[in-house]
C-alpha cells in the first residue's frame, strides 16, 4: 500500500469526482484508548458494512444515485487512510471495502485529540473536488477529546459551513461518552450520535449508522 498522504498531499492527487448526493468523511479514532484488536474490529466492521446491500443501496439511493467516501484515521495526529472514493453501485461498495480491510493503522496511538480530528475532516470536505448536496462527518470513537483544540468550536464552524456532524460513540471505557458527543461533537441538519456498547457490536452499529448517514433519513 502506498505510504499515508496527509489530506492536503491526498488532495493534489485527486481528478475531479462526479457530482453525489453526500460526501461523507469517517473520522476514525486510532487513540491509545483503542487496543490492536478493537482497532480492527472498527475496520473491519466499516468494511463489511460496506458489503451489506442495505448500505450500498442507501449510498445509490438519492437523485444523484452516488455517495463519495474518504477515511481519517486520528490519534495526536491524523492521516488520511482512504482518499475520496465512489459509491456508485455494487462494485464500488466492494472497492471501498476492500480499500478499508487494507488500511493499517497509520498513526501512532496517543491522546485523543478530537478536535483535530475534526478540523481535519472539515478540510477534506472543504476540499472535495466535485459537488455534493450533503457533506457529513462521521466520528467514530471511544473517549472524550482530551488534548488539542476543543471540538465544539469545530463543530460550531462544521455547522456554519453546511457540515452535518455524527457521532458514534462505543461506551466500553466511558458510559457518559453519548452526552458528551451530543454537547460538544455534534451538530447540523439532522445531526446525531449512536450509542454502541462495545466493539464486539461496532459493525452492526456502524451498519446502521451509516444508512442513516447516506439515505438522509431519521431512521435505519
Amino acid at each position: 500500500m502506498p505510504a499515508a498522504l496527509s489530506p492536503g498531499r491526498a488532495l493534489r492527487h485527486l481528478r475531479r469526482m462526479r457530482d453525489v448526493d453526500i460526501a461523507l468523511c469517517l473520522a476514525v479514532d486510532a487513540s491509545s484508548s483503542v487496543d490492536h484488536d478493537e482497532f480492527g474490529l472498527m475496520i473491519g466492521g466499516l468494511a463489511e458494512a460496506f458489503r451489506d446491500p442495505a448500505v450500498a443501496a442507501a449510498a445509490t439511493g438519492g437523485p444523484r444515485e452516488a455517495a463519495a467516501v474518504s477515511v481519517i484515521l486520528w490519534s495526536v495526529t491524523q492521516e488520511l487512510a482512504v482518499p475520496w472514493m465512489l459509491v456508485a453501485d455494487d462494485p464500488g461498495a466492494a472497492a471501498l471495502a476492500e480499500a478499508l480491510d487494507a488500511v493499517p493503522r497509520l498513526v501512532p496511538p496517543g491522546a485523543t485529540a478530537l478536535g483535530e480530528a475534526m478540523r481535519a475532516a472539515l478540510a477534506l470536505l472543504a476540499d472535495f473536488p466535485g459537488q455534493a448536496a450533503r457533506l457529513v462527518i462521521d466520528v467514530s470513537g471511544d473517549g472524550a477529546g482530551n488534548a488539542g483544540i476543543p471540538s465544539a468550536p469545530v463543530r460550531d464552524a462544521a455547522v456554519r459551513a453546511g457540515v452535518t456532524v455524527n457521532g458514534l460513540a462505543v461506551v466500553n471505557e466511558e458510559p457518559d461518552l453519548p452526552a458528551y458527543y451530543a454537547a460538544e461533537v455534534i451538530g447540523g441538519p439532522g445531526s446525531f450520535v449512536l450509542e454502541c456498547r462495545d466493539y464486539a457490536e461496532f459493525t452492526e452499529a456502524i451498519r446502521r449508522k451509516l444508512v442513516r448517514e447516506l439515505r438522509g433519513a431519521l431512521t435505519a
